[in-house]
């Protein structure tokens, strides 16, 4: 009984670019191969059992060459702002050589977007292999927004897109903690402003400066933006979750009464009221609450609150939902934003470089809004925020206080939560599967 003859033929279309890398297929153009397959039939009335296979040999054709244009496909990069970053270093960071986009960035508008360049934020960036941009996109500080460059068949144009402008994509990324969080977020390929966001979301749970181990794990579920199909940066945090020492912290995004969108565990324990224990992105610690060597003064001193070491300019934000009681300068403390909460409690950050831009006494703010920027005015010998959290008064230490918390949901609003959220755990479960078994 002849067999049925399956033959696989194979074409080479093109190349694509993967990141900073291209696939190259020059060695194989011009040339032939010889495809081998095995093919199988079963003959009329035979036993399951009985199978006959015979082996096809056939031949191929030359493949196609590339495109003519593959050298010029461009690199699509996502690169760290570093510490003191100028944007010629960053153009040879990313393989830029375009005097044209240079000079038009030092324009007012473009000198005004390199000014709010911040460490640990990301420059979004299109570039031919000839050096030429087709699209840099910068992060404006203080918020999502970011101010775009593009070269058009009309020339160089700018924009800052608004949100509404993007396509949102939801992301789905786990990782294991080897030595640092955004060692482990890069290893995953997330996006620096989500791991951030990771830390500011977990910082009322985790201390990240000393409970981190080796082997925990983490799961996010995240927005990501593109424009016009080319990436645009991340947007919120849908749900995540983070396996510390053995103990499990998951939180989900859903809205409040207020409209608000807000972080809650899933039994409905919000976390948005909750004081960050880190008001401005994750950086070191450089020195804690208690008794200690005045650097200035060079004497015994206590220290009332925690000192976080950040370049110039770091957004620093509200820990918690309150109002502004003062902004100014205030002796040794530089400039100083004191915030009052509810049940007492009490925020303080000194050294500021400067305010949010209208911020004033009487002012409300919610968690995470940016309230000023580190820097070094007063008593302090290099930029640093100054973070106090006082109880009726009397100064605590920030890292070891336990903070308040909202009342959590109950009735009808805990099980509409639960139906609308529930979506969202099932995801960060398929994740956690994901990475364990992985890790093992």
């Amino acid at each position: 009984m002849q067999a049925r003859k399956v033959r696989i033929l194979a074409e080479l279309n093109g190349v694509l670019p993967t990141g900073r890398k291209r696939w190259a297929v020059g060695a194989l153009v011009g040339t032939s191969l010889l495809g081998v397959v095995a093919a199988t039939a079963v003959p009329p009335g035979a036993p399951q059992t009985s199978i006959v296979t015979e082996s096809v040999v056939e031949r191929l054709g030359p493949i196609a060459p590339p495109p003519a244009d593959a050298s010029d496909l461009p690199f699509v990069s996502d690169e760290r702002v570093r510490p003191g970053d100028t944007i010629q270093a960053i153009f040879r960071r990313i393989g830029a050589n375009d005097q044209e986009v240079l000079d038009y960035l030092n324009q007012p508008a473009g000198l005004q977007a390199q000014k709010q360049l911040r460490a640990g934020r990301s420059v979004l960036a299109t570039v031919q292999a000839n050096g030429r941009i087709v699209l840099l996109s910068l992060p404006v500080a203080g918020g999502d927004e970011r101010y775009t460059v593009e070269r058009t068949a009309a020339g160089i144009e700018s924009r800052t897109p608004s949100a509404a402008a993007l396509d949102v994509n939801i992301e789905m990324r786990s990782g294991t903690i080897r030595q640092t969080l955004f060692g482990a977020t890069d290893a995953a390929g997330i996006p620096d402003s989500v791991a951030t966001k990771l830390a500011e979301i977990f910082g009322t749970e985790i201390d990240f400066s000393s409970d981190l181990r080796r082997g925990d794990h983490f799961s996010v579920v995240y927005e990501s933006l593109h424009e016009r199909g080319l990436p645009a940066g991340a947007g919120r945090i849908l749900a995540a979750e983070f396996v510390n020492d053995g103990k499990r912290h998951t939180v989900v995004l859903h809205r409040d009464e207020d409209g608000a969108d807000t972080y809650f565990t899933p039994d409905g324990r919000g976390l948005n009221q909750a004081f960050l224990r880190y008001p401005l992105e994750f950086s070191r610690i450089s020195s804690n609450f208690g008794g200690r060597m005045h650097p200035i003064h060079k004497r015994w001193k206590e220290h009332k609150g925690t000192d976080f070491s950040a370049p110039t300019g770091t957004p620093v934000k509200a820990a918690s939902n309150g109002v502004v009681e003062f902004a100014g300068g205030q002796g040794g403390y530089g400039n100083i934003v004191v915030i009052q909460h509810r049940d007492g409690y009490e925020s303080a950050y000194a050294h500021l470089n400067g305010f949010a831009k209208g911020l004033r006494k009487g002012q409300r703010v919610r968690q995470g809004d940016v309230i000023g920027y580190v820097g070094s005015t007063g008593w302090s010998t290099g930029a640093h925020l100054h973070f106090e959290i006082r109880v009726s008064g009397v100064a605590r230490d920030p890292m070891k206080i336990a903070l308040p918390t909202t009342q959590p949901l109950g009735g009808s609003a805990l099980a509409s939560f639960r139906r609308e959220t529930a979506p969202m755990l099932e995801r960060l479960a398929l994740l956690d599967r994901t990475t364990v078994a992985r890790a093992d």
